[in-house]
């Protein structure tokens, strides 16, 4: 009896194993209980690659791989390129203050889940577009992919240039206290303050991307983007002087700066992919047609498709639990 029951659980999981296959299921087709299911599979996978980058990115905060430094080396690097003597006990070292016990164990934990994520999102990537790229056409599937590629160059962008302005800003923070103060920072505070900065300026770098796919969509013109240009550029320098944590004026005419010149690229892409559609239009005379005269296309219906013999009846099942 248990040997059955092992043989039909075995029989079982190796139908859905199939079911999901692209060789046997080129269209994707799944009842709501299988999507359940992949989803819970998919999300395990993705949970798990981010537990192992966590693990990876916590030896790596005191271990130098190579040539790369350590990541708290990398971490701290802003801070330690303050002055000696505009930091707390500088000429000892350049430590941050840790102020509860378990401080630098949560920070050295929070710091390498982040970096662990971060390098292994083609990992966990993946498993999120396993997911949905069955219920995507070809031509959907190409756009989101471009999509994903160009969203993680201008976020690794944003990133690296918020990385190169906090040594400035932390210069020019530190600097206003002359000899009346002294730059201690807490771990906790300090990291978080990093860690925003960069997010901020990574996601910020994704507005040129949402500007050009809007404009494919035929959601906006380039028309109205050159009618609002002034408006947006004002509304950049608003955003970069609120999302800058500390407001340094580094760090917002940075950030500032880079998406003005973004919006202006993500402008002109707009530009040259009007007047293409333009040159299209004309060239096929639709702008010289009525409103009440049929466009002429050479459309030919498509035929029925004759109907797909049903599948075998599957042998009643008891109730599987889906949590």
């Amino acid at each position: 009896m248990a040997e059955s029951a092992h043989g039909t659980s075995n029989g079982g999981r190796s139908a859905r194993r199939r079911r999901r296959s692209r060789r046997s299921n080129p269209d994707g087709t799944m009842t709501l209980i299988e999507h359940i299911y992949e989803f819970r599979r998919r999300l395990g996978w993705a949970l798990l690659f981010v537990v192992i980058g966590g693990i990876f990115g916590f030896i790596w905060f005191e271990q130098h791989l190579g040539p790369i430094p350590s990541l708290g080396n990398i971490m701290t690097g802003p801070y330690c390129a303050i002055p000696a003597q505009q930091r707390f006990d500088g000429n000892a070292g350049c430590k941050l203050l840790q102020t509860v016990p378990f401080e630098a164990f949560m920070v050295r934990l929070k710091v390498g889940i982040a970096a662990g994520t971060v390098l292994l999102s083609p990992a966990w990537l993946y498993q999120l577009w396993a997911f949905i790229a069955p219920g995507l056409y070809a031509k959907e599937r190409r756009y989101a992919m471009i999509f994903v590629s160009f969203a993680s160059v201008l976020f690794a962008a944003g990133a690296v240039l918020a990385y190169l302005l906090v040594p400035h800003a932390l210069a020019l923070l530190a600097g206003f206290g002359q000899d009346q103060f002294v730059t201690a920072l807490t771990a906790d505070k300090y990291i978080s303050f990093i860690l925003s900065l960069l997010v901020i300026f990574g996601v910020s770098f994704e507005l040129p991307l949402l500007v050009v796919m809007l404009n494919r969509v035929g959601v906006v013109k380039y028309r109205q983007l050159k009618r609002w240009r002034r408006g947006i550029l004002f509304g950049l320098f608003v955003f970069a002087a609120f999302a800058t944590p500390g407001s340094d004026p580094f760090s917002m005419l940075g950030l500032a700066g880079a998406l003005t010149l973004l919006f202006e690229l993500s402008i002109q892409i707009a530009r040259f992919h009007d007047r293409k559609l333009d040159a299209a239009r004309t060239d096929e005379g639709w702008d010289q047609l009525a409103d009440n005269e049929a466009a002429p296309f050479a459309y030919t219906p498509s035929t029925v498709e004759p109907d797909r013999p049903a599948p075998p009846a599957r042998p009643d099942r008891s109730t599987d639990d889906i949590t």
